[in-house]
């Protein structure tokens, strides 16, 4: 087995299996490592000893390495086959195969776990042929968020990437996933808010301000003539290891009013730990006339694999696929965003 893909698999089912980043990336950070070496190079490092003193390989991932070279499936990858299931395929029916895109994924320019590219691949591993990088805007500090220069900076390695090839068989999109400040203001210059191809908004501070404030604040980012998407509106928690967090409290019918009188889509957050919009606002959603996106939040590669989740969810809320604009070819999906500036 190629040693490479071994530990690149690895990294992907414990991503999806929500295990510790610091894990994966041990395993990712093995696969940059050995993937500077040709075949003949690396078997003969795992021969004589080399490769166990190499700085970035250590005793799991040189095991996996050696047995990987020796022509074995790993037993460790085995292990996790055998626990979580093999590495996601293309689906195949259903509204999760209908979905051509991803308007929200997150690279290690911001809280992400991985490159860019890595993080493209990835999306098309499981099937999709656009991906919209959303890294997170300046105001959210702990994520690192994008500065005005810091994001041209990356529309200019988006262009590259796509030119390249080096993503593979998808298509990179610029985005930002911006946050909707106190006063209902996107967090990002108005200069790079016409840069970018989908602009998603979120509320990310203050999830318990009164309600009639919340609605407010929402209302104003959704009348801003280039949002395209309305953001993990919640904002709840409802497992995981950051524990639970309760909805936040706003007019749903004004605000999903409004997604629907401004052409905005409200998400359906497919991560696990987050399910957001609840069942009952989904439906609240589909009764105002609102578009909807089903994105992945991916912060790792694995988490593509999320997307089977917030399809699922959609499905059962009876939510049409031609309501949902990650179901379009990206020609249509980038004329639709772009008619909102």
């Amino acid at each position: 087995m190629d040693p490479v893909a071994a530990l690149e698999e690895i990294a992907f089912l414990l991503e999806r299996d929500r295990a510790s980043s610091f894990k994966s990336k041990a395993f990712r950070r093995a696969a940059d490592v050995i993937g500077a070496y040709s075949a003949e190079e690396l078997a003969a490092r795992v021969r004589d000893g080399r490769l166990k003193r190499t700085k970035g390989i250590g005793d799991t991932t040189y095991t996996v390495i050696a047995e990987a070279v020796g022509g074995e499936v790993p037993a460790y990858l085995a292990e996790l086959r055998a626990r979580t299931g093999p590495a996601i395929a293309p689906a195949k029916d259903g509204l999760r195969a209908r979905l051509h895109g991803d308007l929200h994924a997150h690279s290690d320019w911001s809280d992400g776990t991985t490159t860019i590219a890595t993080m493209a691949r990835a999306a098309a591993l499981v099937g999709l042929e656009y991906l919209v990088l959303s890294d997170h805007s300046p105001s959210l500090r702990v994520a690192n968020g994008l500065t005005a220069e810091r994001l041209l900076e990356q529309l200019d390695v988006l262009d590259e990437l796509n030119a390249s090839g080096a993503a593979g068989d998808i298509r990179v999109l610029s985005g930002i996933e911006v946050d909707i400040l106190l006063d209902g203001a996107l967090d990002q210059t108005p200069e790079m808010l016409a840069r970018v191809d989908v602009i998603v908004a979120s509320v990310h501070s203050k999830l318990r301000m009164e309600s009639r404030e919340m609605t407010a604040r929402m209302l104003r980012a959704i009348a801003h003539p280039q949002t395209n998407v309305l953001g993990h509106c919640t904002g709840r928690l409802v497992e995981g290891s950051r524990g639970t967090r309760p909805q936040s409290t706003f007019d749903a019918r004004a605000v999903f009013a409004a997604c629907a009188e401004h052409d905005v889509a409200v998400e359906i957050n497919s991560r696990p730990e987050r399910q957001d919009p609840p069942d009952e606002l989904i439906q609240l959603a589909l009764e105002a006339g609102c578009r909807f996106t089903i994105d992945s939040d991916a912060h790792a590669p694995g988490h593509f694999s999320f997307l089977d989740l917030g399809a699922a969810r959609a499905e059962a809320n009876g939510v049409p696929a031609d309501r949902i604009v990650t179901t379009w070819p990206a020609e249509r999906l980038l004329e639709w965003a772009q008619s909102k500036g």
